[in-house]
């Protein structure tokens, strides 16, 4: 964030000491130690407020694709219901014009095993 040489810092600890004073100065970095522990905390609970914000946002996109999908998938799952629906009126309406005269054909019976067991 800043970028503090060695020698920079000598010279604002130089500076504190004289404008400060030797009595008064470690207090005065007890004080400011704790306002940075404080300013450190309030910069992590901020950004932990921002991931979480982006988490959730990263959710509410997931469950619209996920409710947009389905919604794609019940729409076409009706068109398959009613396009089979159709089908099935249509073979029920040629059913119905058979005359009833008509022979109805027998299925062929299975053939059986004929192959000889030894034993």
């Amino acid at each position: 964030m800043f970028d503090f040489s060695l020698a920079e810092l000598m010279v604002v600890m130089v500076v504190a000491l004289i404008v400060i004073g030797p009595e008064r100065l470690p207090k005065v970095a007890r004080t400011l130690g704790h306002l940075y522990g404080r300013a450190q905390r309030y910069i992590n609970g901020v950004k932990s407020d921002i991931a979480r914000d982006m988490a959730i946002d990263d959710y509410r996109q997931l469950q619209e694709k996920v409710q947009a999908e389905a919604s794609a998938l019940q729409a076409s799952m009706q068109q398959v219901s009613q396009s089979a629906d159709m089908h099935l009126q249509q073979i029920n309406r040629a059913v119905a014009e058979l005359p009833s005269d008509m022979p109805v054909e027998t299925p062929v019976p299975a053939l059986k095993d004929t192959t000889v067991k030894n034993g």
